[in-house]
């Protein structure tokens, strides 16, 4: 037996929120199917819940968004870039990637990477019963176009603005 007092745990630091270059996306706030379609698209994302991760990191060349997908949601109408890639990497859940070839379930720890130029219409839903969760990377390359092809909906980056597929506005 010693006659040495038991050494003392070292005191707790209070929580300090991270600073830049780290991110708790916890703090961040997001609002649930917020989207710029006009209508009558917006329905497709009502259930989609996205935090933008890279914006507040001060990335410019490429967007992350931690993206969470309630049963029934979608993650986007159908759609395809000219000049941008995505990818996207399921963290929880399970998901369906719709594409013009058909449908593949996505789950934990699987992704997907949708090239820029190739047109294949693509979209995430949740067709479970529970959220799914995942990390969506895009890059930013100026004079994007984005069409879709189930709709009469195009997006033109450069005017920011949504238009038919005639080019008149929406």
């Amino acid at each position: 037996m010693s006659d040495k007092a038991p050494a003392s745990a070292p005191p707790i630091a209070p929580a300090v929120p991270p600073e830049p270059p780290v991110l708790d996306p916890a703090a961040l706030g997001a609002k649930l199917g917020a989207t710029d379609y006009p209508e009558p698209f917006r329905a497709a994302v009502a259930g989609r819940l996205r935090k933008r991760l890279g914006n507040p990191l001060g990335i410019t060349n490429f967007g992350v968004n931690l993206t969470r997908l309630e049963p029934g949601a979608a993650s986007a109408l159908r759609h395809w870039h000219t000049r941008q890639d995505e990818f996207v990497y399921v963290l929880d859940g399970e998901l369906t990637l719709v594409t013009d070839a058909g449908e593949t379930v996505l789950r934990p720890g699987m992704c997907a990477g949708f090239p820029a130029g190739k047109p294949d219409g693509h979209q995430l839903v949740n067709r479970s019963d529970e959220p799914a969760t995942y990390l969506e990377v895009g890059d930013r390359t100026a004079g994007d176009e984005a069409h879709y092809p189930d709709e009469d909906l195009r997006y033109d980056s450069v005017a920011d603005l949504f238009t038919h597929r005639d080019g008149t506005p929406w």
